[in-house]
């Protein structure tokens, strides 16, 4: 469509998307929530692509916490992403929506390895791609995954989708009088440590001038609006 702002977008989901009522595991119906929704972008002529955490499966943080080893903790949420990718491709094609899934980890069994041009074309050919395995190293986060992801496929903008509509100076849920920014530069974004990503992939986005769009997925009208050019969320750029 002539009158989208977005032609190719990097769709960031926290892996508590996908869980059910209690936080974690995976729920098939918030799956097929998710997928109809991209199923909605992609029908506008939009590319799609999806990088997804794996927070509803495993933390590495409480495996830190019982005296785990560091990198085994994060290959271990690299390999519970590929899971949620799985389990969101499936959710896709049972909607007729062609997907693929690339793993930075290779596991050829169930997923492509990530080639950069692989998935480029696959956007070409009209087909959703999910990113799993984080950047394939410890260390990094699914935020550093995005962005790198992102620049890599040429996408237009990063949409992290949340549970709120967009960045506040304090949390909305707990503090009635929280105030939301409409726009923020990537500086205020860091320096005001509003955790809209992690340090490193803020810090990428601001170097190659990719900019950030904060939304709340489970808002039936806000993704659509921002692809649009309409106001929504919150716009982190330059």
């Amino acid at each position: 469509m002539d009158d989208l702002k977005y032609h190719r977008i990097l769709l960031k989901l926290s892996g508590e998307a996908l869980s059910g009522i209690n936080g974690s595991g995976i729920d098939p119906a918030r799956a097929r929530d998710i997928a109809q929704r991209v199923k909605d972008v992609r029908e506008l002529g939009v590319d799609v692509a999806i990088v997804i955490g794996a927070g509803n499966l495993w933390r590495g943080k409480v495996g830190l916490d019982s005296g785990m080893d560091r990198a085994t903790a994060d290959y271990m949420g690299m390999l519970a992403t590929v899971m949620n990718a799985l389990a969101l491709m499936d959710a896709l094609e049972s909607m007729g929506v062609m997907t693929r899934v690339q793993s930075a980890i290779e596991m050829r069994t169930v997923a492509e390895p990530y080639i950069r041009r692989r998935a480029i074309r696959h956007l070409e050919k009209g087909r959703v791609v999910i990113f799993g395995g984080g950047t394939g190293n410890p260390y990094f986060s699914t935020d550093t995954a995005a962005a790198l992801r992102a620049m890599e496929i040429d996408a237009d903008v990063l949409i992290k989708a949340t549970k709120v509509d967009g960045v506040y100076d304090k949390d909305p849920n707990r503090n009635k009088d929280a105030r939301k920014f409409d726009t923020l530069s990537y500086i205020d974004a860091l320096n005001l440590r509003l955790e809209v990503m992690d340090s490193t992939a803020l810090s990428l986005c601001m170097e190659n001038k990719l900019p950030i769009l904060v939304l709340n997925l489970w808002d039936k009208e806000a993704l659509l609006n921002a692809l649009m050019g309409k106001p929504a969320g919150t716009l982190v750029s330059e």
